[in-house]
């Protein structure tokens, strides 16, 4: 199934949810166990009929749900196809039966909060070291390149936040090379890069926001604020 540009996705109008790196967020705000779990199982019975089903987290006083396609294709400039990990319109389907279902019982959403965190290295051999980070971070090969055309380490279970590799020239010098990057709803960003200066952090690159905010705090060391605001549901 092909993925979905960002511009098609704020079409869906997916009020509970929102774009956050590959996938689509979305948290309910809950009032116990007891009712996370009713709902969860409504969303599972849902995706059984659908075929699909979302990535569940439930902890106190909510319920955190991604929704995402392994095998969502994405063709490049020379027309070749790649299969990666990416919003289809099976997520939009299943988004809009989990809206309903939050309705049905009287859950609200708290898409503000939704939040992402992936990390960046900077290298120019990610071919030669991702072998190893993929055999450390998730003990398989497997891991590398999966569900991207690029060297990206994914673990298929979820259990480690996604490591990328941003390209840089070969250098003697020392230098950070590792970064985060904090995906957030494009509603608290603002506010977001407002609490870290605040917090004595300094914005050293906002050439690309509001997609990119680079933030440094008071070693230099720099982590990225990152919206999908293309993806944004508009009113």
């Amino acid at each position: 199934m092909d993925m979905l540009k960002s511009e098609q996705i704020a079409e869906a109008q997916l009020v509970d949810w929102r774009k956050l790196a590959q996938g689509l967020h979305a948290r309910y705000v809950v009032d116990d166990f007891a009712a996370a779990a009713r709902f969860v199982t409504a969303v599972g019975e849902a995706g059984d009929q659908l075929n699909h089903h979302p990535r569940v987290s439930i902890g106190n006083g909510h319920v955190h749900l991604e929704l995402v396609s392994d095998d969502a294709v994405y063709r490049d400039d020379e027309g070749t196809e790649h299969v990666v990990e990416w919003v289809t319109q099976q997520d939009v389907d299943l988004a809009r039966r989990i809206t309903e279902i939050a309705a049905d019982h009287g859950i609200d959403a708290d898409p503000g909060s939704v939040s992402e965190i992936e990390i960046g290295l900077d290298t120019a051999r990610s071919a030669t070291i991702a072998p190893v980070w993929a055999a450390l971070l998730t003990g398989s090969a497997e891991s590398q390149g999966r569900g991207s055309p690029s060297d990206e380490i994914r673990d298929a279970t979820g259990r480690i936040p996604n490591l990328w590799f941003g390209d840089s020239d070969e250098h003697e010098t020392p230098r950070q090379r590792f970064h985060v990057e904090v995906y957030v709803a494009p509603e608290v960003a603002e506010a977001r890069i407002a609490a870290a200066v605040a917090a004595g952090g300094t914005v050293v690159d906002d050439s690309d926001a509001p997609s990119l905010t680079v933030i440094a705090d008071q070693d230099g060391n720099t982590g990225v604020v990152c919206v999908d605001a293309s993806a944004a549901t508009t009113d």
